[in-house]
């Protein structure tokens, strides 16, 4: 069986803001051990003249090789063992390892190392208590009902040739068009039996509106200016002619609103069950869409009342775990994000940059609501942390003992108490129907 670790933390010095240095020594038997578990696994396959393959003592396997054969090995061996210790030790909420060099090391006297460690940084809160948000109303109004009956009423449509008036804002036309600028023709300016809804926005502002009022088997021309905003560069600003030929004029015609489009549409027998029913689903969806709002006007105030100096490392970390999340959603969908960024034609670091304000609000809103956690006293049982496993095991599908081989339970009281912290926020809240803004610009 194996000695206890004999390692232990010489000093701990704070060099610079978040920043600690850590001094720990190992002891000669701490080595000499370190050696000797190395010799045990390393000889068997060690060949000295005069024994059998594995079966040399330790002396005449160094003086046969060198007496430092097992020395290095054993110094790798302790590498982890001492830099855990070293952090253990000095209870310090450390984020990450800085550097790490050796300062001595015999086999008289053990080993001296340095650890340059990132630490948690100081955080101050206050006024975390009686936040206002915005209330959204939940309530549905007529129109938003009338507008989803609209969308219904738009997907159960059926689209009928028009034959007796000119195209107008809403119909599908059948056209050719062949675009001329310099009074030459250019790329992606041609097609042959294109359908356009009118009013769509699809084409360039201006030619839309002068197709309506031309009938079947017109031609015409169309002149419109490209926006010099146009993602073709050769074309932007550019004056253009299109030569149009229209051969078909298309409505989509909508089914009335009685009991038997509900019929139709629905599980229901009438309107008013139908429309009954629409108002509790768009009531729902606003109950959701409201709950999102005030979390995320909460997160907000609290990011602005964390006084922190929030360490580079941290940020870091956490714009790499939003990639490395983005990456499985990717996966999960057939792609990956080396496949993601060839097709957008982007780099990882500008996708890192992108995500960088997003991981420092998440991390601020970490260390503020621990912090309200800390100043509430607010505690974590072990009941609690269980029930927590459970959920992340049934929401993955896995047995709940390899959820704890991957998550430390300090990880999983962190994330409770820190749940709780902001329920204790959200249970103080004060609504409001205005912004604060709004309320001084009306005083």
């Amino acid at each position: 069986m194996r000695g206890k670790r004999k390692m232990n933390l010489k000093s701990s010095n704070n060099v610079e803001t978040n920043k600690h240095e850590l001094l720990l020594e190992v002891t000669p038997e701490e080595l000499n051990q370190a050696i000797n578990e190395v010799y045990r696994r390393e000889s068997k396959r060690m060949n000295v003249p005069g024994f059998r393959k594995g079966k040399a003592p330790r002396a005449f396997i160094e003086k046969y090789y060198g007496e430092d054969v097992f020395f290095q090995a054993a110094v790798d061996h302790l590498y982890n063992p001492m830099m855990n210790a070293a952090i253990e030790q000095s209870e310090l909420e450390v984020v990450g390892v800085n550097s790490y060099s050796i300062e001595k090391i015999s086999k008289e006297e053990g080993i001296e190392a340095k650890l340059t460690v990132t630490v948690q940084p100081e955080v101050k809160i206050d006024g975390y208590k009686g936040i206002e948000v915005v209330k959204e109303s939940v309530e549905p109004t007529a129109e938003e009902i009338d507008s989803e009956i609209e969308r219904v009423r738009q997907r159960n449509s059926r689209v009928v040739t028009v034959e007796d008036r000119a195209a107008e804002d809403g119909d599908i036309v059948v056209i050719d068009f062949d675009g001329y600028t310099d009074g030459k023709q250019f790329d992606g300016g041609k097609a042959e039996n294109f359908d356009l809804t009118l009013g769509s926005g699809q084409f360039i502002p201006g030619f839309e509106e002068q197709v309506v009022g031309h009938n079947v088997d017109d031609e015409f021309d169309v002149k419109v200016k490209f926006p010099e905003d146009y993602h073709a560069e050769e074309l932007k600003g550019k004056d253009a002619t299109f030569k149009i030929k229209l051969h078909e004029i298309k409505h989509r015609e909508l089914p009335d609103v009685d009991d038997e489009f509900v019929k139709d549409v629905s599980e229901f027998d009438t309107l008013e069950e139908y429309r009954k029913d629409l108002e509790n689903s768009i009531r729902t969806r606003k109950e959701h869409a409201a709950e999102t709002s005030t979390e995320q006007q909460l997160i907000k105030a609290i990011v602005d009342k964390v006084e922190a100096d929030v360490p580079q490392m941290m940020i870091d970390r956490e714009v790499d775990e939003i990639i490395n999340s983005f990456d499985m959603q990717l996966r999960d969908q057939g792609m990956n994000l080396e496949t993601y960024l060839k097709y957008t034609q982007g780099t990882v670091e500008a996708l890192q940059e992108q995500y960088r304000e997003r991981a420092e609000q998440q991390v601020k809103v970490r260390l503020g609501l621990a912090k309200i956690a800390e100043q509430e006293s607010l505690e974590v049982t072990d009941e609690e942390i269980e029930a927590e496993y459970k959920k992340i095991a049934d929401a993955y599908g896995m047995p709940i003992e390899n959820v704890k081989a991957m998550v430390r339970s300090k990880d999983i009281s962190k994330d409770v108490a820190n749940q709780k912290a902001m329920d204790l926020v959200k249970e103080s809240t004060v609504y409001t129907d205005k912004a604060p803004e709004d309320k001084v610009a009306q005083e």
